[in-house]
């Protein structure tokens, strides 16, 4: 059945309270729909839904013990977080703590990380980070120096269920603001940031423990900025998406290829079409969900102390692949976050549209839906967060947030919880899955809403800081056949759609309405 704009928009407003949120909703609801002006019955049952249900931020009681400048989810569903000297030179070569929090009890384990080979800390200040497939949460990189910065060659990995540190061999040379990404055959790759002199490093290497010594270097190569957003692209080749930590670096997004071996040099192509390319200092960037789509999008930024709302995307799998813009950001903002959710929208918050200026933040949080090309502003944040805050996605669908450090010695400790509209409507329930998914695996889901699910989702867990996330990606699992209890799906074929290692598994219904997470392994 349809419904005529009119008829639609007095049915729904006479069954909703929140008559100026649902107009809003119509309004967006039929502006993608312009051409016939009716919205099918689906729309009508989805809009509902959506209506009936409203986002909250909430303050918790308590406070971080420690500022939350690197944060990573954890495959025990609890948040790791670490930050070295912190930002502060008068810590420097003392002894520094990483926290474990777990979310549900409110509570907070410590560790220390272990000396090097002088005995003195590791300083895992502005290190870069992925998960090994293990789910071990590998750490390589940090400070040696302040003003100017030199980049420690230390590498460190973090155990979840032993809740410990481990020693890893030490990289080739030093990294400060490093990228850290996880390639489809499980190992690591390592690039950029100042070396242990302060030069910028431009030999990028290869963690993997079947190397006698843990790293291989390749040759030196063409630099790429400090924490250089990069995505691993289904071809196994790397994306560079135009945004880093500082700005004038001059660098242009880019394609990656890796040779074969270690005696080849890697090779770019260049990608052109992007608006504003020297507004990429600390921008967010995601691949847009599903990731076997192969789009980036490129959010905000800044350039000096000014902010843009610019939102570029770019399809990688075109044959000439070009950024185009999208729909911009309401709000101007660099510092930000971006947070993929299982109703396959991106959550953005923090930020400010002038740099580390809590005057300016902004705190109304922004929602983008990639199938309308729109933004919705949603309910404000409570703290301004700038520079060194941090936000991740929970195995609930609920997104923590954390940190801010608008100056040396200034330390945002509380922490806040946002909670997506969708948290308060009915939902979905995995009575079981199997906890591991091998690649072009048939398994089943039981779920008692089996008739009434859309989307069936893996969403890698996140390792964030400086707006910088190499990890997050959602990746879609095929519904082959269903039946009243159950769902029968495949797992791609492709490890570099899904990078070996430990996901949230989510299943979302009609209403855009998901599930809580059930872990599983991908291998």
């Amino acid at each position: 059945m349809t419904y005529g704009y009119n008829t639609f928009r007095k049915k729904l407003l006479k069954e909703q309270k929140h008559q100026v949120y649902v107009a809003g909703i119509v309004n967006k609801v039929t502006q993608t729909n312009n051409k016939t002006n009716l919205l099918e019955e689906a729309d009508l049952e989805t809009v509902i839904a959506q209506a009936t249900s409203t986002d909250k931020w909430e303050t918790l009681s308590y406070n971080a013990p420690i500022l939350p400048i690197h944060a990573a989810l954890l495959r025990t569903g609890k948040v790791f977080f670490f930050c070295g000297s912190g930002n502060n030179s008068a810590r420097l070569n003392t002894p520094y703590d990483s926290v474990v929090w777990d979310v549900n009890q409110g509570t907070f384990s410590r560790q220390t990380p272990p000396l090097d080979s002088n005995n003195q800390p590791i300083d895992l200040f502005c290190a870069g980070h992925s998960f090994r497939p293990d789910g071990m949460l590998m750490v390589a990189g940090g400070t040696l120096r302040y003003d100017p910065f030199y980049g420690s060659p230390s590498a460190l990995m973090f155990d979840p269920i032993t809740e410990k540190w481990v020693k890893r061999p030490p990289m080739n040379n030093g990294r400060w603001y490093p990228t850290v990404l996880t390639l489809g055959s499980g190992r690591i790759l390592a690039v950029s940031g100042p070396d242990k002199d302060g030069k910028l490093n431009k030999q990028p290497e290869i963690y993997s423990a079947f190397f006698p010594n843990g790293w291989n270097a390749f040759p030196i190569t063409s630099p790429l900025p400090p924490y250089a957003h990069l995505f691993l692209l289904s071809s196994g080749k790397i994306f560079y998406s135009g945004a880093q930590m500082g700005s004038n670096y001059g660098v242009a997004p880019r394609i990656l290829t890796l040779p074969e071996t270690f005696t080849q040099s890697i090779t770019e192509t260049v990608v052109p079409g992007l608006q504003a390319p020297a507004f990429g200092d600390q921008a967010a960037s995601v691949i847009l969900p599903p990731a076997q789509d192969q789009k980036v999008m490129i959010i905000g930024g800044g350039s000096g102390k000014t902010a843009t709302n610019r939102v570029n995307i770019i399809d990688l799998k075109a044959t000439n692949p070009t950024y185009v813009a999208a729909q911009p950001l309401n709000y101007a903002r660099m510092h930000h976050s971006a947070v993929l959710l299982p109703d396959r929208t991106v959550f953005v918050c923090n930020g400010s549209t002038m740099y580390e200026d809590i005057a300016k933040s902004m705190l109304p949080a922004e929602i983008y839906n990639p199938a309308t090309n729109t933004w919705t502003v949603v309910a404000k944040q409570n703290v301004p967060r700038v520079y060194h805050s941090v936000a991740l996605l929970l195995p609930d669908g609920r997104v923590a947030i954390a940190g801010g450090n608008p100056r040396r010695t200034v330390d945002e400790l509380r922490l806040e919880i946002y909670t997506p509209a969708y948290v308060s409507r009915p939902r979905p329930i995995i009575q079981s899955v199997p906890e591991t998914l091998n690649y072009k695996l048939r398994f089943t889901i039981q779920t008692p809403q089996a008739a009434n699910i859309k989307w069936v989702s893996l969403i890698k867990p996140m390792a964030t800081t400086h707006s910088c996330d190499t990890e997050q990606r959602l990746v879609d699992i095929s519904i082959t056949s269903r039946n009243a209890t159950s769902l029968n799906l495949t797992v791609t074929d492709n490890r570099n759609i899904a990078p070996p290692g430990w996901y949230m598994l989510f299943i979302t219904d009609n209403n855009g309405t998901p599930s809580v997470a059930t872990w599983v392994k991908v291998f």
